[in-house]
């Protein structure tokens, strides 16, 4: 995105016509409404027609509206903050019954990933998991649940897995010191982004790992780190985040991981519902 679009518009201001004027102001002033509104309902926020404002985006230079709609959510989503986000959030659902809302927001955005996965980077990522050495997670602040449910099941597939806990800097060399070349590091993160994820892929990079990034787009900060990037849709803008997207795309990665290591796997359930049942870890007869 143009990261200079809010003083693009804001230089532009002068020569815009007076219902573009109203159009610019309104999106200086309310960008992170305006950035999840539909043309028709942006024109009937200021007084103007759906169509003058799709001639306000091809003004700026976009395509049509929803290019410009897109690059102001890739300017606001990693600076929103949670306040900000509960507004956004209830300024899209309205009157709509908000489980109603938030279920079909959530169902979109895996919708979303589904239609935009690359096949090819899924099965590299899949093929590099199986391969490594030794296999890295880290994920911090909500992502860090990501990494703790991936982790858990891909150590009962493999031995070599190790979670890297959001901990300071300092912390965070210490648990990734032996990391190099053969071992992978699967980082996740979504806006906003956390540093201390992005600081493990540059450290992993510079020994020699493989980097998987599990994140929202190519705009990532990630990206730049990763041999490998998974985008998982992340319309987050809610100050609880959406996980759905991403917990699904990591759902298919073990159960892929899973298939490959199908004799593997059998083993080791085998015995453990030996251990369960003899500890009766889970209750019988409900």
């Amino acid at each position: 995105m143009n990261e200079d679009l809010l003083k693009q518009i804001e230089d532009k201001l002068p020569q815009f016509s007076k219902s573009q004027k109203l159009i610019a102001r309104f999106i200086l002033e309310h960008y992170e409404k305006a950035a999840y509104m539909t043309a028709l309902k942006l024109g009937n926020a200021v007084g103007v027609s759906e169509s003058t404002v799709v001639r306000f985006a091809i003004e700026l230079g976009f395509e049509g509206y929803p290019q410009l709609q897109r690059s102001l959510q890739s300017h606001i989503k990693n600076r929103l903050t949670s306040l900000q986000r509960m507004d956004v959030t209830r300024s899209r659902i309205g009157d709509e019954d908000p489980v109603v809302g938030v279920l079909n927001q959530d169902i979109d955005k895996i919708r979303r990933t589904l239609e935009t996965i690359d096949k090819e980077s899924f099965d590299n990522a899949v093929a590099t998991i199986c391969a490594s050495r030794r296999i890295y997670i880290q994920g911090a602040m909500s992502s860090g649940l990501l990494a703790s449910f991936m982790h858990y099941y891909l150590r009962l597939i493999f031995d070599n897995v190790m979670l890297v806990g959001a901990v300071s800097t300092a912390e965070l060399y210490q648990q990734m010191i032996h990391i190099g070349e053969g071992d992978l590091l699967i980082a996740m993160s979504f806006p906003r982004y956390a540093a201390g994820t992005i600081e493990a892929c540059r450290f992993a990079r510079e020994s020699g790992a493989h980097i998987i990034a599990i994140t929202d787009s190519d705009s990532s900060p990630l990206v730049q780190y990763a041999h490998t990037s998974l985008y998982a849709y992340s319309d987050m803008v809610s100050f609880v985040d959406s996980l759905v997207a991403p917990m699904s795309l990591i759902n298919a990665l073990i159960a892929m991981v899973s298939a490959s290591n199908r004799c593997r796997v059998e083993q080791t359930f085998g015995k453990l519902e030996q251990l369960w049942d003899s500890s009766e870890v889970y209750k019988k007869d409900v």
